[in-house]
């Protein structure tokens, strides 16, 4: 058999790799949370195996926020183990836990969480918590994919869907950048997401709700 150039290899290669691949990041973001100016910081590690630590801190004059989930990773597709999802304000803290149970397959969660909200729920295949569906979007707008999710998070069980509302402009690092905008309405809330191609974190990331600014992640830098 002729053995093939690598000019003509090369794009053969490109082709068929992947689009998306997990990897390590920190993302510095500027921020606003509850009305007052935040600095926020976005980061994903390997910790053994499959097994990967994602993690979101804000910090501001008011308080500061931190939500973490292990998640393990496979062609792909993530899976929660456990989180916590902890907010300090002034004399007031809340904790809250959860515990992803696979070999019973269902969800568990502890601390300041109301009994109606402790579980379990049971998992189906493909959930995720409320921090892996920043991951899965970047991952599903990368592959053009449908952006569904179902969602156990919070003692809940329900399912997400971001509508693709086409290309807009986001600044990263003072260079303007063409992102594609996604987003979901439901009741009183309102999640929209900016992801540009490359980059392996939302380039920008609004949560509203009763129509007012909750949170505002802009990227500063990713490495």
């Amino acid at each position: 058999m002729k053995a093939l150039r690598p000019s003509v290899l090369l794009p053969l290669l490109l082709a068929t790799a992947p689009a998306w691949a997990i990897k390590p990041f920190v993302a510095e973001y500027d921020a606003n949370w509850k009305g007052v100016p935040a600095v926020a910081r976005m980061t994903l590690q390997p910790v053994d195996g499959n097994r990967w630590n994602y993690e979101l801190t804000v910090q501001n004059a008011v308080g500061s926020a931190r939500q973490a989930t292990l998640f393990e990773e496979a062609g792909g597709s993530f899976r929660p183990l456990s989180g916590s999802d902890t907010t300090q304000l002034l004399f007031k803290k809340s904790q809250k836990d959860a515990r992803y149970d696979w070999a019973q397959r269902e969800a568990r969660w502890s601390g300041d969480v109301k009994p109606d909200r402790a579980g379990p729920i049971t998992l189906q295949d493909g959930d995720l918590d409320g921090m892996l569906v920043n991951l899965a979007i970047v991952r599903d707008v990368a592959a053009g994919k449908p952006l569904r999710y179902r969602v156990v998070d919070n003692g809940t069980a329900h399912v997400q869907t971001y509508q693709n509302l086409g290309k807009d402009t986001v600044t990263v690092a003072g260079q303007a950048r063409t992102a594609t905008k996604v987003a979901r309405r439901s009741d009183d809330k309102e999640v929209l997401v900016w992801v540009v191609p490359g980059l392996p974190t939302p380039a920008r990331i609004l949560q509203r709700k009763n129509g007012q600014d909750e949170l505002e992640l802009t990227l500063k830098s990713v490495r």
